[in-house]
């Protein structure tokens, strides 16, 4: 659910049944805790917009973005009841290959979780270039990346409740 340009205003809320009921997940990174925080800030106020309880979002720290892979497999273990997860980081480009290797295999894992796991994980992690892009995409002019992953959270969510439906 990735936008070029700055135009979380057009994106919409989906309806819920009962969206009191829904539970929310988050595992952050805490480094460049700034953007981070921004991120998790407009994801949060998103689900309180669209009804969603305090005390149904729950929030795990993990150290970087690697970890958020372990923090959303342990996460989705202890609360098997959760709606959806978003994990939110964030990686910038420096001189090394680390950037390269974080980024695969961040990807890499919550694909793997998604794929195997019953709880869908919403994947808010920046791959950016540098600290201004990341700014940029974390309240600044080009939008809050974490208003759509948490939109997208709650429109996962609701396909697998109507899922469930089917099955039962």
């Amino acid at each position: 659910m990735a936008t070029s340009n700055y135009n979380d205003a057009g994106l919409e809320l989906p309806e819920l049944d009962e969206p009191r009921s829904y539970r929310i997940g988050f595992v952050v990174s805490e480094w460049n805790d700034g953007i981070t925080q921004n991120l998790f800030q407009g994801a949060f106020d998103t689900l309180i917009d669209a009804g969603i309880i305090k005390e149904n979002i729950v929030r795990w720290n993990v150290p970087g973005s690697f970890e958020l892979v372990y923090g959303a497999k342990k996460m989705a273990e202890s609360f098997d009841m959760l709606d959806a997860i978003v994990v939110i980081g964030v990686v910038i480009k420096g001189e090394t290959r680390h950037f390269d290797f974080v980024c695969q295999g961040v990807t890499y894992g919550i694909q793997k979780l998604n794929i195997k796991g019953d709880i869908p994980i919403v994947f808010c992690v920046l791959t950016d270039d540098n600290i201004d892009q990341s700014r940029a995409r974390s309240g600044g002019e080009k939008g809050n990346k974490g208003i759509e992953a948490a939109m997208a959270a709650l429109k996962m969510g609701k396909l697998k409740r109507d899922a469930r439906f089917y099955k039962d």
